[in-house]
């Protein structure tokens, strides 16, 4: 089986994402990992049993050498996107971001990977000396354990909404089960990474009222999450996590 290149939707590191009718392929590069494509996979069917708006996993396969995913096609655009567009409702379309992501984390899903699990691991991988580590998983040792789901890249261009006003959920990679301030960690993150500093506060501001959450608790989480961040990504994502990792106390 081959692609035609007209029907690309999406281009991401390592990834391509193609529209083949109703249906999506995400197309790895070749020499990507196996075991990372089927977790991925694993990971998405995990939580479509939750109940949450996710797109179904239709098959798992290779095309031209490569591993590949197909789901269903959702049609509509990123909540980014039509952040862009009306600039004037970003503070409504927040809204309905945050308490998106209170959806998800009101949910069980007892087979994902534990993140406390996924943070140690990048922790070790990181090339930090031997005493910031330490630090570092001291610190998450320490943190409150929970099971409720965690997106790990919950950010407005991961959500669709379609021409009816229904959200989907997308790009479910690094869905773990742990505590949902690192994942509210992580997402203050990303909009700070694309450059919308108000948007991360007005977020996190937002996220931890609706929640009942001290916003020094998710601040907690900063330093973990960037360091376990900064394994993977680009050059301009490392150093611009770098300095959130070295911050000890927070204003």
């Amino acid at each position: 089986m081959s692609i035609q290149a007209d029907k690309i939707i999406a281009v991401r590191t390592s990834k391509t994402i193609y529209r083949d009718g109703d249906t999506v392929i995400k197309v790895f590069d070749e020499g990507y990992s196996k075991a990372e494509v089927l977790n991925e996979a694993l990971n998405q069917a995990r939580a479509e049993e939750t109940g949450l708006p996710i797109p179904k996993i239709l098959e798992v396969m290779k095309i031209d050498g490569k591993w590949a995913i197909r789901s269903e096609y959702i049609p509509g655009k990123t909540l980014a996107h039509l952040m862009e567009e009306h600039p004037e409702k970003k503070e409504e379309y927040l809204n309905f971001f945050v308490d998106l992501q209170i959806e998800v984390h009101s949910k069980k899903a007892p087979l994902l990977n534990k993140l406390k699990d996924k943070m140690n691991r990048k922790i070790s991988e990181t090339s930090f000396d031997a005493t910031t580590r330490y630090e570092l998983h001291v610190r998450l040792e320490g943190m409150p354990k929970h099971n409720k789901v965690c997106h790990g890249d919950f950010d407005p261009s991961n959500i669709i909404i379609t021409p009816e006003g229904k959200a989907y959920i997308i790009d479910w990679a690094h869905a773990t089960q742990g505590n949902a301030s690192a994942d509210v960690a992580r997402t203050y993150l990303l909009f700070n990474l694309h450059g919308d500093k108000e948007g991360a506060e007005t977020y996190l501001k937002m996220f931890c009222k609706k929640t009942d959450t001290a916003k020094q608790y998710v601040q907690k989480w900063l330093p973990i999450v960037a360091a376990s961040q900064s394994v993977k990504g680009h050059a301009e994502e490392r150093d611009f996590l770098l300095p959130w990792v070295n911050v000890v106390e927070y204003e």
